[in-house]
């Protein structure tokens, strides 16, 4: 069964479309990732799916009825902004959240999930800012929801912060529970999510799991070869040549100044660009060989680089 379900979902203040004709499902037990630039819609998207902001048009369900029909003790979220009552200790703030319900977690519980039990009787005013937004998440977390809702969960943590919170999002999806967040972090998006979806301009570019997402939006794998043009007796004439090498033995390429970029480059392939380079007399200080990630399927889905070979690409045909 389909834990959240939006259907041609649009949003318009005024002048202003926030979400336009946006339709998604996220299944029972699946965390969900939601991408894209500031202003993009996921806030307004978040809102409209725990039932805070009603949408202009279209249909949203949360285990198939409106949200606003949902027992709220199934639902937990964690908004990008959250002030509790900064007086309040570790431990006091997550025992009053779990007042609010019939049935919760053990406050302490909750603070040992988020790493926070060490500081449960720091005042929130004093808690560093990773340990006030793990905090935060274990007010979340007190009623044991069935869906939750994180933005941007991570904000403000340090590594090793991250990475606890990261390892609960998984903990609680291997437990049954859904999952939506909202980050900017693609490495968090890969690590942790099943599923991600890319918002711009309050639509949706695409959806899939991070490989076939990167598999079909992230482009070529691709050598970069840092060149030192204008010493050494190289230049960029000498990278241009040998970009005219590489698309003799069918591979693209791309000078941009000092740098030389080689598109659809497998390991084993880098013994013979090396070989060209050194055939067009071109001095390099370093090699860097990549494979795309998601970070280049949000700048390709997000308009903020091209990460296939441009159009100014030398021509040659994949390899």
């Amino acid at each position: 069964m389909d834990a959240l379900v939006a259907e041609n979902v649009e949003k318009r203040y005024d002048e202003t479309v926030a979400l336009d004709g946006v339709s998604l499902s996220v299944a029972e037990g699946e965390v969900f990732a939601l991408v894209g630039p500031n202003g993009a819609g996921k806030t307004t998207l978040v809102r409209a799916l725990t039932g805070t902001t009603a949408p202009t048009a279209g249909n949203v369900t949360v285990f198939g009825e409106s949200p606003a029909a949902v027992d709220e003790s199934r639902l937990g979220v964690l908004p990008q902004s959250f002030a509790p009552p900064a007086r309040l200790t570790a431990r006091e703030l997550v025992t009053y959240y779990a007042g609010l319900y019939d049935r919760s977690r053990d406050p302490d519980d909750v603070l040992s999930t988020v790493g926070v039990a060490a500081a449960a009787e720091t005042r929130y005013e004093n808690l560093s800012g990773g340990q006030q937004r793990r905090t935060c998440l274990g007010a979340t977390l007190v009623n044991d929801p069935d869906v939750l809702f994180l933005d941007e969960p991570t904000t403000g943590i340090d590594p090793a912060g991250r990475r606890t919170v990261q390892e609960r999002i998984n903990d609680l999806a291997d437990g049954g529970a859904t999952v939506f967040l909202t980050t900017h972090d693609m490495a968090e998006a890969e690590r942790v999510a099943d599923r991600v979806g890319f918002l711009a301009d309050g639509r949706l570019k695409a959806v899939g799991s991070p490989s076939a997402l990167v598999r079909d939006h992230g482009g070529e794998r691709r050598l970069v070869v840092e060149t030192d043009a204008g010493t050494d007796g190289s230049d960029a004439t000498s990278a241009d040549t040998a970009a005219g090498m590489l698309s003799e033995l069918d591979y693209a390429a791309r000078t941009d100044d000092d740098e030389l970029v080689v598109f659809g480059v497998e390991p084993d392939d880098i013994g013979d660009i090396v070989g060209a380079l050194e055939s067009a007399g071109v001095a390099y200080s370093e090699l860097t060989w990549t494979e795309p990630d998601l970070e280049d399927v949000y700048l390709e889905l997000t308009d903020g680089r091209d990460a296939r070979a441009p159009a100014a690409a030398v021509a040659g045909g994949e390899h």
